[in-house]
């Protein structure tokens, strides 16, 4: 595993960072502020009060996103299966043991993640958890086959480091949990991964940012399954793809990630994405930026 530095965003929330992948798992300008709003927010939480509803988290992490469902969903009524996958248990060991984290929350989150952390779950008359460790590619097999889920979190590494939870046949698994109803969540606005799951026969939303610049238009996807166009017109998070966003797809950055397999490591499935690209007659991402007045 690789080595984690801690740091502490803007809006005094803790963090860590990745030394192999060279990238944070969170923005630097808020922990908590990113999972409200890339995450929380656009779940739309309160159509779940005196329901049941199923989550499943992919990339756990330090625990911010299942963390804040747990904080929003007490006090509801709602009745919570979760299902975590995590590769790493370093980073909910951090949050354990740092008082910043701790602080956010009611006790009874607390108790929760430290259940999960001991004993992999944690159950009671309104939340039943699980969390899965070691590859998401492997660990997903594990939940049972009749769960179909309302929420799913993919908040791993972004596609250009860790490729291995963004690939189309991973995706495929994916969007196979996801019920008619659910919303799929990422932060990513990747054009290759929005392509793929609109393949999959999601309708694929934009999240929108606080703030819009040329270069901050996005602050992550939904895919939903089955669209309850009442729902869409009250919504205030996520909006229809733009033209700039549409025509995103159609450049080489649309090209998927592959791993037919289910067992590359990411350099070979960097490498399998870049053999595509160079063959394809697509335009290129430098060519969608100018047309559309941004820098990278």
């Amino acid at each position: 595993m690789s080595k984690l530095k801690k740091i502490l965003t803007k809006d005094g929330s803790v963090s860590l960072r990745s030394l192999f992948f060279q990238e944070n798992f969170h923005s630097l300008e808020g922990a908590l502020k990113e999972t409200e709003s890339k995450f929380i927010n656009p779940s739309n939480l309160k159509r779940f009060k005196d329901k049941s509803l199923n989550v499943l988290d992919i990339c756990f992490g330090l625990g911010y996103n299942s963390a804040s469902l747990f904080s929003n969903l007490i006090g509801q009524n709602s009745f919570l299966n979760l299902y975590a996958l995590e590769i790493d248990k370093r980073p909910l060991e951090y949050s354990l043991e740092s008082e910043l984290f701790q602080n956010l929350w009611d006790p009874k989150v607390s108790k929760i993640l430290k259940s999960l952390s001991q004993d992999c779950k944690y159950k009671d008359p309104f939340f039943d958890c699980h969390i899965l460790w070691g590859d998401a590619r492997e660990r997903i097999n594990n939940i049972p086959a009749d769960i179909k889920f309302d929420l799913i979190y993919l908040d791993g590494f972004s596609p250009q480091k860790c490729p291995q939870i963004w690939t189309v046949e991973f995706l495929a698994k994916v969007t196979q949990r996801l019920n008619n109803d659910g919303y799929l969540i990422t932060y990513s606005s990747s054009a290759a991964i929005r392509k793929t799951l609109r393949e999959f026969g999601l309708y694929i939303f934009n999240i929108k940012p606080t703030k819009i610049s040329k270069n901050s238009w996005s602050n992550g996807t939904i895919g939903i399954k089955k669209i309850d166009e009442g729902s869409l017109k009250r919504n205030i998070f996520f909006e229809k793809l733009s033209l700039m966003e549409e025509e995103h797809l159609l450049s080489k950055a649309g090209i998927p990630y592959r791993d037919p397999n289910l067992n590359l490591n990411a350099n070979e499935i960097i490498q399998k994405r870049v053999q595509e690209q160079l063959l394809s007659n697509l335009k290129t991402s430098k060519e969608w930026r100018e047309k559309w007045g941004m820098t990278k």
